[in-house]
């Protein structure tokens, strides 16, 4: 006879329930997939320009197939150039709402927007200096020309223009030749504090500002002469 106690049976554990992942696979929007390639590829467009082989090599970095990179840039690198310049615009139009412009003279707000685009670029600058000259070239003449449309027409309306008529078309003219200009000696200014390139804007506002003067004296002076008077009238349809 064994006086050795029993040891009590062991209790089953109870299983323990399932871990609940956090899902981190949340799809994201056309426009988070083109920040994404676009970062990816502004360092490699700093040495090797915007070419199709940058975009693709970008999309893999991105995580993207090929057929998500060519839906997101239909017209290849040059979409890509397209949508930086777009991102630029947006976030300067952003920092301009956050400033107080309407306190400063025009001449100060204008120049407050060439410097803020012109700041958003500086850390991608080799980059935007590439963008520029594919740009530049006559096959893409016309869209280069459409950029600079919207952002010297996002920088007027931050700037609160609110013409509708003749000189909403002068001002954007006029300012998209101070803006390229500018934007002309950043590229070549390689001093830290860029005070070369602000120097050149303030000449360039400044011609613009006597222009504007001159253009209200001699149409004060020309009203006193009504032949002249009549002839300025716009010519009836």
């Amino acid at each position: 006879m064994n006086d050795t106690p029993e040891k009590p049976a062991k209790k089953p554990r109870k299983k323990a329930p399932p871990k609940i992942e956090a899902k981190t696979d949340t799809p994201r929007s056309d426009d988070d997939l083109r920040d994404a390639v676009l970062n990816a590829a502004l360092p490699h467009a700093a040495f090797d320009g915007f070419t199709d082989m940058v975009l693709q090599k970008a999309g893999a970095e991105a995580g993207l197939v090929k057929a998500d990179v060519t839906r997101l840039f239909e017209d290849g690198a040059i979409s890509l150039v397209e949508y930086f310049s777009t991102r630029t615009d947006a976030e300067m139009e952003k920092r301009l709402a956050a400033m107080d412009l309407r306190g400063m003279k025009i001449r100060e707000r204008i120049a407050t927007a060439v410097k803020t685009r012109l700041a958003i670029l500086k850390p991608h600058k080799e980059a935007a200096r590439r963008a520029a000259a594919l740009l530049s070239l006559p096959m893409h003449a016309a869209l280069g020309a459409r950029l600079v449309y919207r952002t010297v027409d996002a920088m007027w309306r931050a700037a609160g223009d609110t013409s509708t008529d003749f000189n909403f078309y002068t001002k954007r003219g006029i300012l998209a030749g101070v803006y390229g200009s500018t934007a002309m000696r950043w590229f070549n200014d390689t001093s830290e504090d860029e005070k070369a390139t602000d120097a050149f804007l303030a000449a360039r506002i400044e011609n613009v500002m006597q222009f504007e003067k001159f253009k209200a004296k001699a149409k004060e002076a020309l009203s006193n002469f009504p032949m002249f008077a009549d002839w300025a009238k716009p010519k009836a349809k």
